[in-house]
């Protein structure tokens, strides 16, 4: 028993899309990190004073949150047979992901309108390019999402197909795997409201 559970979890990690994602994430790692890193050599290089971060970045970052939860909400649902809960979930996850990009275009609505342009300092041209490429990998996470949920509502409509649906690992792995990239969308952004944040008061 115990040699079958460890069999299982190690193709769980071997698995082609699991080490897709893997890649995914290391790459945007690095990604985020040279360009925090570049942010910060410019700054003490060139004296540039630092961007003031928009109020708004700390309400997108709450909003962010709510979607992990009602995503972490759907995959226990999925876990526990809940084909309701999983369904109003998947669409609350969608909803609220929808009123972050809408809030980040306010945000930087808030900038224009205060003259903080993206040509305004090269600070000021991180903070825009950061944030939207942070948005870019939001957006790439919809169709995902929207996919879900139209399955789930295409096929969740007897006792039959909820069963097929429910114990079908294809879909439990691709569920696993979608949770972890938007947690970590959550903690990338989290590191990048911090990381300006810091940056303004020193």
């Amino acid at each position: 028993m115990e040699q079958n559970k460890t069999q299982q979890q190690d193709e769980f990690l071997f698995h082609p899309k699991n080490v897709q994602l893997f890649i995914l994430l290391t790459g945007l790692t690095f990604l985020f990190l040279a360009l925090t890193v570049s942010y910060i050599y410019i700054r003490v290089t060139n004296g540039v004073a630092p961007v003031k971060l928009p109020l708004l970045f700390l309400l997108n970052t709450v909003i962010l949150l709510g979607s992990s939860y009602t995503l972490i909400r759907a995959k226990r649902c999925y876990l526990g047979d809940d084909t309701t809960g999983y369904q109003q979930h998947l669409k609350y996850t969608i909803w609220l992901s929808l009123l972050f990009m809408v809030m980040q275009a306010v945000a930087w609505a808030w900038l224009f309108n205060n003259n903080i342009l993206l040509n305004s300092s090269t600070t000021t041209g991180f903070l825009y390019v950061i944030s939207i490429v942070h948005l870019a990998h939001v957006v790439g996470g919809l169709p995902f999402l929207y996919h879900f949920y139209r399955t789930a509502k295409k096929r969740m409509i007897d006792p039959v197909t909820v069963l097929v649906y429910f114990s079908d690992p294809e879909k439990r792995l691709k569920l696993r795997l979608l949770t972890i990239y938007w947690h970590f969308l959550d903690i990338l952004w989290i590191y990048l409201v911090v990381f300006f944040g810091v940056n303004q008061v020193i």
